[in-house]
């Protein structure tokens, strides 16, 4: 059962009481029991259901939602009061507001989300780079980024409203993309740095845009950037998985690593 928040709150004051005795263990204690009392609920496109770390449940279907994810991985820990994950992967701003938002209501405390990276046409940008040449890989790119700012800043007003409307209460915590590539790294085939410089680029800017929509509606923005620095694809211990030929939906998407130690802890840090 849910605690009330004035017991929530009062528990809240007696532990942080606590905590000045008796050190760290408290401090724990207090971060679990505040997590307790929490209803949380994950959203967004496939960085949040877990694609990339290659294990999915069966009963998400094609949305691929994984028990790896961070979502899953933060509600495993942290044992909410109640968890709702309708991430789905491929998702759009439009697919969120459309059939992601049922869990969301007014008790709702706690709401992730990762969006914009499906609006912006990143899937197609990486397809177009690896299949063609520099200057088709670059005109694609910029074409994403002017996407991301004249189009998409009203996209994710539209979702970020939505997602007030259900639920008023809630912390929300969006979190955005990772840089793909590790410039001079160890990749000496595939895209040339260019490209991958102006990938990582537009990563930036898609970052840029998402925290400044995130913060003019009060939501919290993580960036997930510095937690994957020197574990982009072609460093030495790579978060990301680079092209699957065997299974191309896995491209581009950060494995069970990237999930547990990229996602997870910078979640975790803005909750």
């Amino acid at each position: 059962m849910k605690l009330s928040r004035m017991t929530a709150h009062v528990s809240s004051i007696f532990l942080t009481a606590a905590f000045a005795l008796t050190g760290a263990g408290v401090a724990s204690a207090a971060t679990h029991a505040q997590a307790a009392g929490t209803d949380y609920v994950a959203l967004g496109d496939s960085y949040s259901s877990g694609v990339g770390t290659g294990t999915y449940d069966s009963s998400s279907g094609s949305c691929k939602r994984s028990p790896k994810a961070y979502p899953s991985l933060w509600a495993a820990s942290h044992a909410p009061a109640s968890f709702a994950f309708t991430a789905c992967s491929g998702a759009t701003t439009d697919d969120v507001k459309a059939g992601q938002l049922g869990p969301l209501n007014s008790s709702t405390d706690l709401v992730s989300i990762t969006i914009g990276g499906n609006d912006a046409g990143f899937s197609d940008v990486m397809t177009t780079c690896v299949l063609n040449s520099q200057s088709t890989c670059l005109n694609r790119i910029n074409q994403a980024r002017t996407y991301a700012d004249t189009v998409l800043p009203a996209k994710l007003d539209s979702v970020y409203d939505a997602i007030r409307a259900k639920a008023p209460n809630a912390h929300v915590v969006v979190i955005g993309y990772p840089h793909f590539y590790k410039i001079g790294g160890s990749c000496f085939l595939g895209l040339s740095d260019t490209s991958r410089a102006a990938i990582n680029s537009a990563a930036d800017e898609l970052n840029t845009v998402t925290a400044k929509r995130a913060a003019d509606h009060g939501y919290s923005f993580a960036s997930v950037v510095p937690a994957f620095t020197n574990h982009e694809i072609c460093s030495s211990s790579s978060w990301l998985n680079s092209l699957v030929w065997t299974n191309i939906g896995e491209s581009y998407h950060p494995t069970a690593a990237g999930q547990s130690g990229g996602y997870l802890p910078t979640f975790a840090n803005a909750a």
